[in-house]
């Protein structure tokens, strides 16, 4: 009788490739570097023009959710894709925090409350955002607000895409996770790094909650597992652009009439990137995998993913602004963008140091 492999399939399925090449032909014609750049210099930092290409054109925005419940009743493996072309286009849309973070908690709720709002966000007409701060991993501690007569008092800081919400996803001091209107409450921007993906400060004073759980510890912890596991990929696609893009450019740059990709040493600088690259996307896709299939050893490949991917798309990152030499310092090229998502994301849903500590006890390897 023969028997179910439990291997993990890192390789990329036919649909997986197509879906990927669809991404890639929207994110080429509609996100381009100069308009991220721009953007990123205005008031609104986000593109809703994409964001409805992608969430209600292509139906990206309920991925993760079931058929039944008004989704694509896709898996991670593709999210993982998406997030993979998002990340080399640094695009400024919150597909990570609404398709990814909000709805896998939404997906730990039960109750109609979570479900109406859940095909809301699958619908991509609604923008959903759990209010932890980016910085909190899975099982982290994290801040809550106060609940009183049924309304919700405090203040929140780093939520990330708080500004392009719609709704929010409020953990509380009596455990309960409460959805939020954004129009109730006062969200001010924070200084950020990145400013494809800005932070914000929410202040609740006396805002109308509706119940989704009383369970939001579990909620945040699926979520925020989720989230850490798929960034990898966006990682990844950090790490795969800045390779391609400064190999290309090192191929056309000149120097004392030869390319200055000949040179050795350069040589050795890109080599020892794409293996970092083809590490990453070993490990994000084991992530993704594990994730897809309520893997057993799924905490396992998520703090690996995050602890190997996190400083190798700083390093592909920073190798691209250095090896572009004076051109790649300057504000109008785009590598200052990937630089900087690299450096946000390497803080993003724990450091990659936290995540070591977390594999160390998962798989009882404490260090000495």
């Amino acid at each position: 009788m023969s028997q179910v492999s439990t291997e993990p399939d890192l390789l990329y399925t036919e649909e997986e490739e197509a879906l990927r090449a669809a991404v890639r032909d929207l994110l080429t014609d509609r996100c381009a570097a100069a308009d991220v750049i721009t953007r990123s210099e205005s008031d609104t930092p986000h593109d809703p023009e994409l964001w409805k290409a992608l969430a209600q054109g292509m139906g990206l925005a309920g991925l993760l959710v079931p058929e039944e419940m008004g989704g694509q009743g896709a898996t991670h493996r593709e999210a993982a894709v998406v997030l993979e072309e998002l990340g080399r286009a640094v695009a400024p849309v919150p597909y990570l925090t609404s398709a990814v973070v909000a709805t896998e908690a939404l997906l730990a709720c039960e109750g109609p409350a979570a479900a109406d709002l859940l095909a809301a966000l699958a619908s991509g007409r609604t923008v959903g955002v759990l209010a932890v701060a980016l910085n909190v991993g899975p099982g982290a501690a994290h801040r809550t607000v106060r609940l009183e007569n049924g309304s919700l008092h405090g203040e929140l800081t780093g939520i990330a895409d708080a500004a392009a919400a719609d709704v929010l996803l409020v953990p509380a001091e009596d455990g309960g996770l409460y959805a939020v209107d954004a129009a109730a409450v006062t969200i001010a921007p924070q200084v950020s790094l990145d400013l494809t993906r800005p932070l914000a400060r929410i202040t609740f004073e006396a805002a109308p909650a509706r119940a989704l759980t009383a369970d939001a510890a579990g909620a945040v912890r699926r979520a925020l597992r989720a989230g850490a596991g798929l960034l990898a990929s966006e990682q990844l696609g950090i790490a795969e652009y800045a390779l391609t893009e400064t190999v290309r450019y090192l191929k056309e740059r000149k120097q004392f009439n030869r390319p200055v990709g000949g040179f050795q040493a350069l040589k050795h600088r890109l080599a020892q990137v794409w293996l970092e690259v083809v590490g990453t996307r070993a490990a994000a896709r084991n992530a993704a995998d594990a994730l897809a299939t309520a893997s057993a050893d799924g905490d396992v490949a998520v703090a690996v993913a995050q602890a190997y991917a996190a400083p190798v798309a700083v390093h592909a990152a920073e190798e691209a602004v250095q090896l572009h030499g004076g051109i790649g310092m300057t504000w109008e090229h785009p590598a200052h963008l990937y630089l900087k998502r690299a450096k946000a994301d390497s803080i993003a849903y724990g450091t990659a140091g936290a995540h070591r500590d977390a594999l160390a006890g998962l798989v009882d390897l404490q260090a000495p």
